[in-house]
């Protein structure tokens, strides 16, 4: 049992202790068969919610699923996101293509992968698909994070690249961290909304904005100020969740 384990335990060791006891007692009047192993307690999950239903990941992964089933796009191919999110709940009502820098050695069914470098994909792959996301991953290109080549403008040629990707009036989903812009080596960048407006415009045009809060909210489909681009939503460190359309 680890230390930390171990202090847990003693502040719930009557409780604990009783009801180990109370177990024993119906066990020995049981006619079915079920021995005791090591003892291994979870005191401190007695009082704990069923699970986190808040950040980053858990929003922008249901959010962005859901808008792809909605509009049901004749293909729909990933770059970088979390297999084991956004992919498997994709994955749970429709075939997705994924690439990703890193392998995947697992085949699981409806999920096709290919290992590729999305700061220079393969020619073969313009004008590729109608629906392309990448949730959560732009800010890592370029940072070495993942073995890729260290490249300080890694995210622009990650965008440039979606962009290439999709056919012209196709969507890109595309989420990254949000707040004041600064690299935070080799964990991500983080980027002011305004900037992020830069390299969108005359490539895309935005259908939906969305976005996490420091306090792992969701604020679904928001009406952009000028104030709220200036300060990204108040966020330090929020996920933008960005419906695009290819012009």
């Amino acid at each position: 049992m680890s230390p930390k384990k171990f202090f847990r335990f003693l502040r719930h060791a009557p409780t604990l202790l009783g009801e180990l006891s109370e177990l024993k007692k119906q066990a020995r009047a049981s006619s079915h068969v079920l021995p005791f192993g090591k003892f291994n307690p979870y005191p401190h999950e007695k009082k704990q919610q069923s699970g986190t239903a808040k950040g980053h990941y858990f929003h922008q992964d249901l959010l962005v699923a859901r808008r792809i089933h909605q509009r049901n796009p004749q293909q729909h191919v990933d770059i970088g996101s979390r297999v084991d999110g956004f992919v498997a709940h994709v994955a749970a009502f429709r075939p997705i293509e994924v690439l990703d820098i890193r392998p995947l050695d697992s085949k699981i069914a409806n999920i096709t992968f290919r290992q590729a470098d999305l700061m220079s994909p393969p020619p073969t792959m313009l004008e590729y698909t109608d629906s392309l996301s990448c949730l959560h991953a732009i800010e890592h290109f370029g940072l070495g994070r993942y073995g890729d080549p260290i490249d300080f403008e890694g995210h622009v040629k990650g965008l440039n690249s979606l962009h290439a990707l999709v056919r012209k009036g196709g969507t890109l989903y595309l989420s990254c961290p949000i707040g004041p812009q600064r690299i935070e080596f080799n964990a991500h960048r983080v980027f002011a909304l305004k900037y992020l407006f830069s390299l969108f415009d005359g490539r895309f045009l935005l259908r939906n904005f969305s976005y996490v809060d420091d306090r792992g909210d969701l604020h679904e489909d928001v009406d952009l100020t000028d104030e709220s681009i200036n300060s990204s939503c108040g966020c330090r460190y929020g996920c933008g969740i960005f419906e695009l359309e290819k012009i």
